[in-house]
């Protein structure tokens, strides 16, 4: 019995570390995996390098997305590289 009591603490620490620091970080990773699924022509990104622009192209077989930050100037990024959304388009009827 005086064994579980010691054990009882590392078991607390464990339960509060995962409930304040794993699983929200969990949460996290699971919503941006679901973003850059998302990602479909013509939304305009943020990548985590801070470069603004626009999806022009989106290659599902290697994971990559070619962005266009001005005219004509167009960038190959990986898709996991991209921080934020700024504006989605709409979906094409079909």
């Amino acid at each position: 019995m005086e064994a579980i009591q010691q054990f009882i603490p590392l078991i607390l620490i464990f339960a509060i570390m995962y409930f304040l620091l794993i699983r929200p970080q969990q949460r996290k990773m699971k919503e941006h995996q679901n973003m850059v699924e998302a990602l479909r022509k013509g939304d305009q990104v943020i990548t985590q390098g801070g470069l603004i622009g626009k999806v022009s192209k989106v290659k599902d077989a290697e994971g990559e997305l070619e962005v266009e930050l001005a005219e004509g100037v167009k960038v190959r990024v990986v898709r996991s590289t991209i921080a934020q959304v700024k504006s989605k388009t709409e979906p094409a009827e079909g």
